[in-house]
């Protein structure tokens, strides 16, 4: 019998890996023609239309969803719900779980996945140290970019090479918030150096907020195209994700500085 075919309610695991990949596209851009839905839910046995389902299910517990009046699909079961609250507070708990999953379920280990074959003579440790690393920092990178659907808050950019999940509150700073999407801003390189160098910082009314001393350099053209024109204007808001007003606030005042 096709396990596909097959009604029978959906496990931990299962939806441990739908809530995975809610965090990783976007939540439009899901549907059962998906490749990572496709993806995902032949490696838990699953009909793509069928996680494609629970990620609208799982949507409906978004609080900034609900906000934007989405609402994803209205009914749901418990177990949704269940990995909703051990979760949504606590991505690198999520990606971990995920993870040992997406290992036991495929053919390659993590080591195969995110190591190169001249790392693989690596001590245990270090081996150990760079995949975290790795796993950690693509995750954070998926979820964010996800929640702007590919387009630099800024400057609506939407080519990948160019764009970074720019930490809000800095990596050293938090390790608790390392992964949490709401810690990150999608934003093309230029303006992730600056926003990192505390050249500009966003508001809690989110507008771009440009410092005095880059504006000693207004006079040159490129910054002026590049940042003048973005001075006081508003950001890309995501549907789900929406940067925390406490990060943004840490960042105004401990990095930005106001000047």
């Amino acid at each position: 019998m096709n396990l596909q075919n097959t009604r029978r309610n959906w496990t931990r695991e299962e939806t441990i890996i739908a809530f995975y990949v809610y965090c990783i596209i976007p939540f439009e851009s899901s549907s059962k023609t998906n490749p990572t839905v496709i993806h995902y839910a032949n490696l838990i046995s699953r009909t793509p239309s069928a996680l494609n389902m629970k990620i609208g299910n799982i949507g409906r517990l978004d609080p900034d969803l609900k906000k934007k009046g989405i609402t994803g699909l209205t009914h749901g079961a418990k177990m949704e719900e269940v990995v909703w609250d051990e979760f949504s507070s606590d991505r690198e708990g999520l990606l971990y779980e995920a993870e040992k999953i997406i290992e036991k379920l495929s053919d390659k280990s993590v080591e195969d996945v995110y190591l190169k074959s001249d790392e693989i003579d690596y001590s245990s440790e270090d081996k150990k140290s760079l995949v975290k690393t790795r796993i950690n920092q693509g995750f954070f990178r998926s979820s964010v970019l996800s929640a702007y659907n590919n387009t630099c808050a800024i400057t609506n950019i939407k080519i990948n090479e160019f764009l970074v999940a720019s930490h809000i509150k800095p990596w050293a700073v938090d390790e608790k918030n390392r992964l949490n999407p709401h810690n990150g801003i999608c934003l093309n390189s230029i303006h992730d150096k600056a926003f990192d160098k505390d050249l500009i910082t966003i508001d809690n009314k989110f507008r771009i907020i440009i410092s005095s001393r880059l504006k000693e350099y207004y006079s040159n053209k490129f910054i002026d195209d590049v940042f003048k024109k973005y001075d006081y204007q508003k950001i890309l808001i995501p549907k789900k994700f929406k940067p925390s007003s406490d990060f943004l606030q840490y960042h105004n005042d401990v990095i930005f500085k106001g000047v």
